[in-house]
């Protein structure tokens, strides 16, 4: 199930994409502000942002900057903004799309897709990610620190997957137990994913106590404290 962030100050808009998003299947965030978005991006994993432009505390465009300065998180421009030089600016700071309201709602769904599609493609042909003294061949299936192979169990190695792929970002638990449920077919209950941190940290962490990769964010989820680059 993906997460979309919707950054629109515009009540109606809002409420009218929003249930069209959830009922097909998206779980969406709203945030009315640039504030309000950047709070969210640091609450959970968001896998899609449909951003406006022109919102109560400034730009969108401050924001795309933002986020492209450490995220690959794709982003649609929604915008009353039709001229070309406003579509030229939106892509060329990042953005992955561009469309100007009023929103037709099967094109923006049909976009969407696209967009995710098109992520999802690059992340796989990513071969190799490196984040700080660690290495993971993602094709192979094998973890490197310090140019040593880690040993990890199937369960391990998806989990460290799913916070390495989402970056200095928050993973709620809720998130996270979804997301092995569904990669895995095995179910993976609270306890169990309190163990499997554990353990993951005792094999990557340099003192499993006082963890630099794999953060608690006490009451929300976990959180992989490192930028990751592919290649």
């Amino acid at each position: 199930m993906n997460r979309i962030l919707l950054v629109e100050d515009d009540e109606n808009l809002v409420f009218g994409m929003e249930y069209t998003l959830t009922s097909e299947g998206y779980t969406v965030t709203v945030a009315g502000s640039l504030e309000e978005a950047r709070k969210a991006l640091k609450a959970d994993v968001i896998d899609m942002i449909l951003l406006d432009v022109n919102l109560p505390d400034g730009s969108g465009y401050t924001l795309c900057r933002e986020i492209r300065a450490t995220s690959p998180i794709p982003i649609i421009f929604l915008t009353a903004l039709d001229e070309e030089a406003n579509i030229v600016a939106g892509l060329d700071l990042g953005a992955d799309d561009y469309m100007t309201k009023p929103i037709r709602t099967k094109e923006l769904l049909s976009r969407m897709k696209a967009v995710l599609r098109r992520n999802t493609k690059a992340r796989e042909e990513v071969s190799v990610w490196f984040s700080d003294h660690m290495e993971v061949r993602v094709l192979e299936g094998n973890v490197f620190k310090h140019n040593q192979e880690i040993l990890l169990t199937a369960m391990e190695y998806r989990l460290l997957l799913m916070l390495m792929s989402h970056a200095r970002q928050i993973c709620s638990r809720t998130t996270i137990l979804s997301h092995l449920w569904d990669s895995s077919g095995d179910f993976i209950d609270d306890n169990t994913l309190s163990v499997h941190i554990r353990r993951l940290r005792e094999k990557i962490e340099d003192v499993p106590a006082a963890p630099q990769y794999i953060l608690t964010v006490r009451g929300v989820g976990y959180k992989w404290n490192a930028d990751v680059v592919g290649r």
